[in-house]
């Protein structure tokens, strides 16, 4: 015989179930280039064996220490994970003051005739600022992954030349593989360490891609964030609260 608060945790949990398994498709569907959707489907199995486990009473069947540990990592686990979120989402809105010497834009997929979506929202935001600060120079960071045509770099000066951006503003860094290579690449293209820097990227993104900055730089750094499309905002701020723990543990960065 089933209980009432049975049925509810089961139904509780294969929703949660079903919305993880929705979710991880509609980001596959994206083809950005990335496997982290596969993280959605493991929370779909994750719930769904939850939901197992609480329609037919095997929580009751671990031992009371195993269950205690068990509760005492996800606890910690989500509150470790609500303080990256805090982190992040306290650079959402983050702007740099006017005349910065140096403006640089990490890179993103690039398709064969555009940018992706998640990296036009930075190139259109570093048109706004280059126009409004004509002596600005532009470091475009990126280099070529599996599944696209030409280094990022390439694609995003080829964009923002389209923007009326003269190419004489416009230098290319195009080796770097991830965030940590676009500021350490691009260090190496600055006049001095006395000169200013802003570090344009996606709202969800400037938390660790300016703490980066702080930690391989010298130079004043400011953050510049961009849009980036909502639909798409759990699972890039899910990943990035991994990003964040495996920038601290490899000491690239600190909180």
């Amino acid at each position: 015989m089933f209980t009432i608060p049975q049925i509810v945790f089961t139904a509780v949990f294969l929703l949660l179930g079903l919305l993880c398994l929705l979710y991880g498709i509609t980001v596959f569907l994206v083809q950005s280039g990335s496997k982290f959707y596969v993280v959605w489907f493991a929370g779909f199995v994750f719930f769904l064996l939850f939901s197992a486990m609480t329609l037919f009473r095997l929580f009751g069947k671990i031992p009371l220490p195993v269950r205690i540990i068990g509760i005492g990592i996800l606890t910690l686990g989500f509150l470790y994970f609500l303080f990256t979120q805090f982190l992040i989402l306290n650079h959402f809105a983050d702007r740099a003051p006017d005349h910065l010497d140096y403006l640089l834009v990490p890179g993103a997929q690039v398709h064969k005739d555009r940018p992706s979506v998640v990296l036009q929202y930075r190139l259109d935001t570093a048109v706004e600022y280059l126009n409004a600060n004509p002596d600005t120079v532009c470091i475009v960071s990126g280099g070529q992954g599996e599944n696209e045509p030409m280094p990022e770099a390439e694609g995003m000066k080829k964009y923002l030349v389209e923007k009326q951006i003269s190419p004489d503003r416009i230098i290319l860094e195009n080796k770097s593989r991830n965030t940590i290579e676009n500021i350490l690449f691009s260090k190496e293209l600055l006049k001095n360490e006395t000169c200013t820097v802003g570090i344009l990227t996606n709202n969800f993104h400037t938390y660790r891609s300016v703490a980066l900055g702080k930690k391989q730089l010298k130079n004043p750094i400011y953050g510049i964030a961009a849009p980036s499309n909502p639909r798409y905002l759990p699972n890039n701020m899910l990943r990035e609260t991994v990003g964040i723990t495996k920038d601290v543990l490899l000491g690239n960065m600190s909180f």
